[in-house]
Order: structure tokens, then C-alpha cells, then sequence
């Protein structure tokens, strides 16, 4: 009998188990162009209502959207970024970057910059300002006994 694979330790997967979920970021698409009311996110998302609820309430709990009421009788929420929601901005913007360029003949929404150019959005490093390439990056493992091939 072989023993149970160990996964490597790892924030992207980490981070999916937030997001991860089919209609997890597409909430967050909504609640970025502003809409933020549950009927309006489930008509522009498609997600099934039961579906929805549970997206909903998973970022609710992990800390990217808060609920706010905006109506006492009956109860209403919308659903708000929280400053941990909103450093996902930029995840979303890179992966409609990528879905343009792969996967549309014509995009359909276009970010317009406070410069006035469309937004081609580029990951920089913060230190040197420069953009970022594979060839320039080097891993360093932070959990003992992995490596860049796995478990040693």
C-alpha cells in the first residue's frame, strides 16, 4: 500500500479554496462593476440562486465581501469588497488580459485608465518597478523539504 500523496503547501491553492469555486469570481466581477444587490448579481452571472447564496456566503466568511443591509423591512443586503475583496481587483484585470488574448476575437469590455489609454494591465516589481517575466524569477521554498521538483 503506498502512502497518501502530500500536496505541496501552497497560497494559489490556498486562495482557491476561497475563490476557486464555479461563480466565485464572477460574483466578484459583479461587485467590481457595482453591482451589488443578490438579484442583479444572479441575473448577470447566470449562478443558481442556491448556488449564489452559498458563493456568497464563502466570501462573506473568508473576508472579501462584507453584507451591509440597505433595507429594514423587509431585511436587503448588498454585498461590498473588503479591502482583502479589493486586492483581488488586479487577478481579475490579468485574467481578462488573458481571456482576451486567447479566447475572444473582440473583447467584450474594455477598461479605460484615468490616462486616458486602455488598460493593458502589466505585474511590476514594487522594489525596481520593472515588469515581471519568468526569466527573471527565482523560487525560494519556504516549508522544509520542498523543492522546486516536489517533497525531497
Amino acid at each position: 500500500m503506498t502512502a497518501p500523496a502530500t500536496p505541496r503547501p501552497c497560497s494559489i491553492a490556498d486562495a482557491l479554496g476561497v475563490v476557486g469555486e464555479k461563480y466565485s469570481l464572477l460574483v466578484l466581477r459583479e461587485v467590481f462593476f457595482g453591482v451589488h444587490r443578490f438579484d442583479a448579481i444572479a441575473r448577470n452571472t447566470a449562478a443558481p440562486r442556491d448556488i449564489l447564496t452559498a458563493r456568497l456566503r464563502r466570501l462573506v466568511d473568508a473576508g472579501v465581501l462584507e453584507k451591509v443591509r440597505y433595507n429594514e423591512r423587509p431585511p436587503r443586503y448588498e454585498y461590498r469588497p473588503t479591502p482583502a475583496g479589493e486586492e483581488l481587483r488586479p487577478v481579475l484585470l490579468m485574467l481578462l488580459r488573458w481571456g482576451d488574448r486567447h479566447l475572444r476575437d473582440v473583447p467584450p469590455t474594455v477598461f479605460e485608465h484615468s490616462c486616458g489609454a486602455d488598460l493593458d494591465p502589466v505585474t511590476v516589481c514594487r522594489a525596481c518597478g520593472e515588469e515581471v517575466h519568468s526569466e527573471a524569477l527565482t523560487a525560494r521554498f519556504q516549508v522544509p523539504g520542498w523543492s522546486a521538483s516536489g517533497l525531497s
